[in-house]
C-alpha cells in the first residue's frame, strides 16, 4: 500500500495530467483556427501522450490499491496574442509538470519510497524529452516562424507527426 501521502501526490497529478492534455486540445484549436493544421496536429498528439501519462498513473494507483479520485478539470483560459505564444506557453507548462514530477519523487525520497522512485523514473526521463522538444518548437518559430516559407515548411515537418503509444512506460 502506498503512503498516504504518495497517492494523494499522485492522484493530483493524474488529474495533472489530464488538464494538461485539454491545454494541448487548446493549443491545436488555436492552430486549426489559424490555419496551421501541422501544429495543430502536433498538439493533438502532444494532448494523447499527456492523457497517456494521466492513465500509466492511474493504473500505478490502483494496482497499488488506491481508488483514484477524478476531479474537475479546468478549462483552459488564454488567449493567444500569435502563432509563437501557445509554444511559449507550452514550454512553460512542460516546465511546470517538471516540478510536480520532481515534487513526488522527493516526496518519495524523503518516504524511502523506492517503488514510487522507481515508477516516476521513466516520468522524469520522459519531463526532459519534453522539455527539450517544447523549447525546440519555439526556438524553431523564433527561426522560420517570421517568414512564410519557413512557417510552411514548419507547418508541413510538424504534421508528420505520427503517434506513437509509449511501449517503454513506467515499470509497474
Amino acid at each position: 500500500m502506498l503512503h498516504q501521502k504518495i497517492a494523494k501526490l499522485v492522484n493530483e497529478q493524474v488529474n495533472k495530467e489530464l488538464y494538461s492534455a485539454y491545454l494541448y486540445l487548446d493549443f491545436a484549436n488555436h492552430y486549426a483556427d489559424a490555419g496551421l493544421d501541422g501544429f495543430a496536429h502536433w498538439y493533438e498528439i502532444q494532448a494523447q501522450e499527456e492523457r497517456d501519462h494521466a492513465m500509466m498513473m492511474r493504473r500505478y494507483l490502483i494496482d497499488n490499491g488506491v481508488r483514484v479520485q477524478f476531479e474537475a478539470i479546468e478549462k483552459p483560459d488564454k488567449k493567444y496574442a500569435d502563432n509563437a505564444a501557445p509554444l511559449a506557453a507550452g514550454y512553460e507548462h512542460e516546465q511546470y509538470v517538471t516540478s510536480l514530477i520532481n515534487t513526488i519523487y522527493g516526496e518519495a525520497f524523503a518516504l524511502k519510497d523506492f517503488k514510487t522512485m522507481q515508477f516516476l523514473d521513466w516520468f522524469i526521463k520522459e519531463q526532459g524529452e519534453e522539455e527539450k522538444n517544447a523549447e525546440d518548437m519555439v526556438r524553431k518559430m523564433q527561426l522560420f516562424g517570421g517568414d512564410a516559407k519557413g512557417l510552411y515548411a514548419l507547418n508541413a515537418e510538424l504534421a508528420a507527426r505520427v503517434y506513437a503509444p509509449s511501449a517503454t512506460g513506467p515499470a509497474m
